[in-house]
C-alpha cells in the first residue's frame, strides 16, 4: 500500500509489517493475539450490569462483581512514572496474556509452567469528550530495552536491554508490562485491562457471531479457519481463527496479522453498536457473565460499576470515529524475525497522544508494514 493510498493515521487507518516467524513458534503463540478483541464486547455487557443494579435485580450486580479480577498496578509502580497530564484524555493499556488455566487449556499454545506472555498489545487512547479514539498496537516481536520492575509477587526483575516487548509480562506481569509501555512512551497509563481469549470465544457465539466480507481466501491450517471470499458471519472458533491467523493470509508476518485483527475490531465495533444487547435480561446476563470472567483490570477499574463508568465513555465511538494505527518499526538488520522501534516516528505519535491530538500522517510514512490490509472489511 502506498504512502499516498494510505489513510491519514488521524482518520481510520492500519499500518505495519515485519519478516515471517518460524511457523511452529506461529502455532504456539499465535492463539494468545485474540484477548484484546473482547474488550469493547465487555464494557458495552458493563453498561448493561449497571442497568441491571439498578432495575430491582441489584444481586447480580453483586454476583458479577465477584467474576471480576484486579491488579494494584499503582502500588506496583511507584512515584517514578510520567507525569498524568490532565487534559480530559484517558490512556488504556490493554493486553491478552498465555496463561493456560481455565478454559484456556483446551485451545491449545500458551504455557502451562506458571509464566506467561504477552503476544498482544495496545495502547487505547479516549480524547477528551469521548468522541473519538485512537488504537496503537505494539509489536510483540518489538526489541525494547525493558526497566526495573517489581511484580505482584514482590520481587524486583532487573532491566533488561535489547528484549522482546512480549518478554515484559513474562518477566513481572502486568506491573512489569505496563512499565515498559511507559517507558517506551513517556505517556502514563491510566488503566490496565487483560482480556482472555476463551471468554472471547464463547462471547462471539453469544452475540450471535460477528459479520465480516473477505476479498480473498483464507486457508490456514495452523488456526484452524478456511474461508472463502466473500460475505460470512463469524462464530466463536471462527473469529478466534481469524484473529490468529498469519500464514493464510498476505505475507504471513505478524503485523499482518495485527492489520486484520485491527478490522475485526471495526466490525465488532460496528455491530456491537445495533445488538439491542439490553433487551433480554437472560442474554444480558449470559453476556455480562462471559465478560466479567474474562477481564482482569486495573484496581481503579475492579469494579462492575466503575467498568460501567468507563464503558459510558465508549458507547458513542463508532468505526469512523476510531484510529487505529501499528507503532511505527522497521526491520532489525541483525535478525529478520524482530523488529525495531522507528524512534523518530514513534516519538510523532507519543508526542501527539500526549497532548490529546490526532496522530499525523507523516508518523506512519515510509515505516514497516504488513500485506493484509484490505483483506477483511465489516459485513
Amino acid at each position: 500500500m502506498s504512502a499516498e493510498s494510505r489513510p491519514d493515521p488521524g482518520s481510520p487507518g492500519e499500518t505495519g509489517t515485519t519478516s515471517p516467524r518460524d511457523r511452529a513458534e506461529d502455532r504456539r503463540r499465535g492463539s494468545r493475539s485474540v484477548r484484546r478483541k473482547a474488550l469493547l464486547v465487555a464494557v458495552w455487557a458493563a453498561v448493561g450490569i449497571a442497568v441491571l443494579g439498578g432495575s430491582g435485580v441489584g444481586y447480580l450486580y453483586f454476583k458479577l462483581n465477584g467474576n471480576l479480577r484486579s491488579i494494584d498496578i499503582n502500588s506496583l509502580l511507584g512515584g517514578d512514572r510520567p507525569q498524568d497530564v490532565d487534559n480530559g484524555s484517558e490512556d488504556i493499556l490493554v493486553l491478552g496474556s498465555d496463561s493456560r488455566s481455565g478454559g484456556n487449556k483446551k485451545l491449545g499454545g500458551g504455557t502451562d509452567n506458571g509464566t506467561a506472555r504477552s503476544d498482544t498489545a495496545m495502547i487505547v487512547h479516549m480524547y477528551e469528550g469521548r468522541g473519538r479514539a485512537a488504537v496503537v498496537s505494539i509489536p510483540r516481536d518489538t526489541l525494547v530495552d525493558r526497566p526495573e520492575c517489581t511484580g505482584a509477587d514482590g520481587r524486583t526483575h532487573p532491566p533488561a536491554d535489547d528484549a522482546m516487548f512480549n518478554s515484559a509480562f513474562a518477566t513481572g506481569g502486568a506491573a512489569c508490562a505496563v512499565k515498559t509501555v511507559e517507558s517506551m512512551t513517556g505517556i502514563r497509563m491510566d488503566h490496565y485491562m487483560e482480556v482472555d481469549f476463551a471468554g472471547f470465544e464463547k462471547l462471539v457465539d453469544e452475540l450471535g457471531g460477528v459479520r465480516i466480507t473477505t476479498t480473498e481466501d483464507i486457508d490456514d491450517a495452523d488456526s484452524h479457519l478456511d474461508l472463502a471470499a466473500g460475505e460470512h458471519t463469524l462464530d466463536g472458533a471462527q473469529a478466534l481463527g481469524l484473529v490468529r491467523t498469519r500464514h493464510g493470509v498476505g505475507d504471513g508476518s505478524d503485523l499482518g496479522r495485527i492489520q486484520l485483527q485491527q478490522a475485526f475490531v471495526r466490525a465488532l465495533v460496528d455491530q456491537v453498536a445495533d445488538l439491542g444487547v439490553l433487551t433480554s435480561p437472560k442474554k444480558l446476563y449470559d453476556l455480562a457473565d462471559t465478560a466479567t470472567r474474562a477481564v482482569t483490570t486495573d484496581s481503579e477499574l475492579g469494579s462492575v460499576r466503575n467498568l460501567a463508568t468507563f464503558a459510558d465513555g465508549l458507547k458513542g465511538i463508532g468505526p469512523a470515529d476510531l484510529s487505529m494505527v501499528t507503532m511505527p518499526v522497521h526491520a532489525d538488520p541483525a535478525d529478520p524475525n524482530r523488529v525495531l522501534v522507528a524512534e523518530d516516528k514513534a516519538r510523532q505519535v507519543w508526542d501527539a497522544l500526549r497532548a490529546d491530538r490526532a496522530i499525523p500522517r507523516s508518523a506512519t510514512e515510509g515505516t514497516a508494514e504488513g500485506d493484509a490490509d484490505g483483506v477483511v472489511t465489516p459485513g
